[in-house]
């Protein structure tokens, strides 16, 4: 497989997540509930965590694994829920970070899961949006990095599970 293009380096990915912490702190309490989408958004979820930590926020943390790419380049049209929520939400505020919000099915799904668990308000973070040719039923609160219409990888996303740990966000297209 080729090498991913870069499309932002290290250092960026660093400053934007910086700069989103310092967007959503105003927004949350350390009661919040940090909802991890894995298993893309973990890279996202925990730099972003550390970042709140800076900007004063000290959230508690949950993880939600939805699936619905599998190994292809194109969403399965469904989400499939592997594991669920742990730490109880009722009345609390919750924060769903993602890696990359594309169709949005994902992330439509976890708000409907959060909700249904009892968040009292919920709150969405992606690292990256990337444009999509119809309206979708939602759009993220926060955006990091409004992305191209390509294929990523890196930093938390994949093709058929490779390319994950790359610390920079390249294209494979």
């Amino acid at each position: 497989m080729t090498t991913p293009a870069i499309l932002l380096s290290e250092a960026e990915v660093a400053r934007r997540v910086e700069a989103l912490a310092q967007a959503v702190a105003p927004r949350i309490d350390d009661d919040t509930v940090a909802v991890c989408l894995l298993t893309g958004g973990l890279w996202f979820c925990g730099d972003l965590m550390r970042a709140l930590a800076r900007a004063g926020r000290n959230v508690r943390f949950d993880a939600l694994w939805l699936a619905s790419y599998g190994d292809e380049r194109a969403s399965l049209g469904r989400c499939e829920v592997r594991a669920d929520l742990q730490r109880p939400l009722s009345g609390r505020r919750a924060l769903i970070v993602d890696d990359v919000f594309d169709t949005g099915l994902s992330l439509s799904e976890a708000v409907r899961l959060v909700r249904d668990a009892g968040a009292g308000e919920v709150l969405t973070a992606v690292f990256a949006r990337k444009p999509w040719p119809k309206p979708r039923a939602m759009d993220p609160d926060f955006v990091a990095w409004e992305a191209p219409a390509r294929f990523l990888v890196g930093y938390g996303m994949d093709h058929a599970g490779q390319f994950r740990g790359l610390p920079y966000v390249g294209a494979l297209d």
